[in-house]
């Protein structure tokens, strides 16, 4: 499902944003049950049920921007450290003193259209860091793939290696965030819509797929994330982030967190506004928190969160990652 207004409606902040008044009403409810009889609370309650359904109806005609003009010429404007790999594989990072209401620092890993690279999705029966996932890959570029259970250490999202389903995407993830995933068959990788239907129906036999979400960007337009957890959608973590551009670049993003005075992360619309800057055309968040973690060229390229300094040791263990080799 698309957003119905350019730059999004992001239904759950407005819906935050009543929450006190929804609270009063509930308090006066409470109040004229104990002091009134049950004729006065039942047209009271009409009149507050018909204040909260109009009000709602009201809110989701209401465009609102997470992000101003100046987070979009910080972006445009940005000066970005550069690593050239190979033709058509390139590294770039930049750190910005305000983005979003903070510092922030982004790592981008490009690869072009049509070059000699190849996609992968690399899973492990043994959590390992993504560096190491990488080089048992034999991979050039990598991102951390998909959400999973930290004890057992299987993934919680769907998984389906060519005829072999592995995992299943559970009924908590679908509830919060999974409505996309990341498909490859025979080394191209697109990003495609999941639900529970999709995933029921499913019967491909040859390629990979493994879900994750929200899905941000379909077809260059915000994608709808109403039906997703709101403090998941609305509250700043690091994050990871897999899009395909406009003219089918493939973009491997972190936006470092968790960092003190360095970075403080991006919800999911100041996140999907970003990547449709950078050009976006299709986008799937990924796995975030203490997990995002980019990889280029041997060396870990942006600043994992797990042990709480903002270096390139924090790594944390996983059991899949998106590969480029």
């Amino acid at each position: 499902m698309k957003s119905r207004k350019n730059d999004g409606i992001l239904l759950f902040l407005h819906l935050k944003s009543v929450s006190l008044h929804l609270t009063r009403k509930l308090i006066l409810l409470t109040y004229l049950l104990m002091k009134q009889n049950l004729r006065n609370v039942r047209k009271s309650l009409c009149s507050h049920l018909a204040w909260l359904l109009c009000g709602t109806a009201l809110m989701a005609t209401m465009p609102m921007k997470a992000q101003t003009a100046a987070d979009s010429l910080a972006i445009v404007s940005a000066t970005w450290q550069v690593q050239q790999v190979g033709r058509g594989l390139t590294g770039r990072q930049a750190v910005f003193s305000s983005l979003y209401g903070g510092p922030q620092c982004v790592s981008i890993v490009e690869i072009a259209r049509g070059r000699k690279y190849r996609a992968g999705i690399g899973t492990s029966r043994q959590m390992k860091t993504l560096s190491t996932l990488a080089r048992e890959h034999k991979a050039l570029a990598a991102i951390n793939g998909s959400y999973y259970d930290m004890g057992l250490g299987n993934s919680v999202t769907y998984l389906k290696v060519d005829e072999n389903v592995v995992d299943t995407t559970t009924a908590n993830e679908f509830r919060i965030r999974v409505t996309g995933a990341v498909a490859v068959r025979k080394g191209w990788l697109k990003i495609v819509p999941w639900s529970h239907s999709i995933e029921h129906g499913y019967k491909r036999k040859v390629g990979t797929v493994l879900a994750s979400g929200p899905l941000m960007l379909e077809g260059g337009r915000y994608a709808d994330w109403q039906q997703c957890d709101s403090d998941f959608i609305a509250t700043k973590h690091p994050r990871s982030a897999i899009v395909v551009t406009k003219d089918r670049r493939v973009l491997l993003v972190t936006v470092d967190g968790r960092a003190l005075g360095h970075a403080i992360g991006m919800s999911i619309p100041e996140l999907a506004h970003l990547v449709k800057v950078l050009g976006g055309r299709t986008a799937l968040n990924l796995d975030g928190g203490g997990s995002t973690t980019l990889y280029l060229d041997g060396h870990v390229l942006n600043h994992p969160s797990d042990n709480r300094r903002f270096d390139h040791e924090g790594e944390r263990r996983i059991p899949n990652m998106i590969f480029f080799r």
